[in-house]
């Protein structure tokens, strides 16, 4: 596959804003730096961050084991996400496939761009339909966003489905990874390399518990990075979600016992739910939540908000009638949901 036949040509042709600090890269301490227009006074925060987040983009590196030419970092993985739609998605021409039910984000960026939205819902197993996908696909259809572990119905794609659609689907596939830490499936970083087609993104927000600094990853050729690089803003990553995101990536082993803790309650916490007399099913989860059909969705939400406990009402998404999504929390706040719900009648 030849990704540049993908490029919309305004992309190709674009020729990208060049920052003071592309332009010279040294950071030298005994540097008079006059060029960038910055405030002389020295606050700490005074000077440009890093354009190219080079510490950041190393320590990812050594971390998932992909080249730092490999990488995107975006304010958020919904940055990340919209400049794939600016640099594939001709507006008001172009398609995108997503599978509902999935994130919303896709939808909501598509309209943002002027892109049209094929829908192809999800089987009653929550797991693609890779044929209906496939006969859906046109000449115009660029991106096919895949939600694995999905939001909301927690599960993870079969590894067969997803490797068809790479090799068959004639666009990008974009595998959102999100809640990836707390799932048994691999991480389709380890593939990276075989699929040209393939964009894989990540977040801080969930498992790392950075959601406040808006920290998104994307991984892919280098080809594909350079594209998206080419389109973002200069300084799209901030010079203290930088320095927060280094701290945290250098604290592992703080990280990986937080994803244990959260992995004993989500078990202890399907236990719970599935002797709550009211809750009809309680879905498999590779996330750091809960998908559950109840028998009124409606009405258990409003009894929870009653008694101060927030959850998401999923019922008027496809495949969700009568599902509530449980975020997993502490062992407190699980215990004090648990103790609400057995009193509900």
């Amino acid at each position: 596959m030849n990704i540049e036949n993908l490029i919309r040509d305004n992309i190709k042709a674009l020729k990208p804003y060049s920052s003071a600090r592309d332009e010279f890269k040294d950071a030298s301490n005994d540097f008079i730096f006059l060029d960038a227009n910055e405030n002389p006074f020295g606050t700490g925060l005074n000077r440009y961050p890093d354009p190219q987040q080079v510490s950041l983009k190393q320590r990812l590196s050594e971390l998932k084991g992909v080249d730092p030419n490999q990488i995107l970092v975006g304010n958020g993985s919904d940055e990340v996400l919209d400049l794939i739609f600016r640099a594939f998605c001709e507006p008001n021409n172009d398609n995108i496939i997503i599978l509902p039910p999935t994130y919303g984000m896709y939808s909501v960026l598509a309209n943002t761009n002027a892109v049209n939205i094929k829908e192809v819902q999800l089987k009653t197993n929550f797991q693609p339909d890779v044929e209906e996908i496939l006969e859906t696909v046109d000449q115009n259809s660029k991106l096919l966003f895949l939600c694995s572990p999905n939001n909301p119905t927690a599960n993870s794609f079969e590894a067969n489905s997803i490797e068809r659609l790479l090799k068959e689907f004639k666009g990008i596939v974009v595998i959102d990874e999100a809640y990836i830490d707390f799932s048994t499936q691999e991480s389709w970083l380890n593939r990276l390399n075989e699929f040209p087609n393939l964009i894989v993104t990540q977040t801080l927000s969930k498992a790392y518990g950075m959601a406040g600094i808006r920290l998104g990853v994307c991984y892919a050729s280098s080809a594909i990075i350079t594209i998206l690089n080419k389109i973002k803003p200069p300084y799209n990553v901030n010079q203290l979600s930088q320095q927060k995101a280094l701290e945290v990536l250098t604290n592992s082993d703080v990280i990986s016992n937080r994803i244990n803790t959260i992995l004993s309650e989500r078990k202890v916490l399907v236990e719970a739910l599935k002797a709550i007399s009211f809750v009809e099913a309680v879905f498999p989860s590779d996330a750091n939540f809960l998908f559950v059909r109840v028998d009124n969705a409606n009405k258990r939400y409003q009894q929870l908000i009653t008694n101060k406990i927030v959850v998401r009402n999923r019922t008027n998404q496809p495949l969700c009638e009568n599902c509530l999504r449980f975020t997993v929390g502490t062992e407190t706040e699980n215990k004090a949901l648990i103790n609400t719900l057995k009193l509900l009648k």
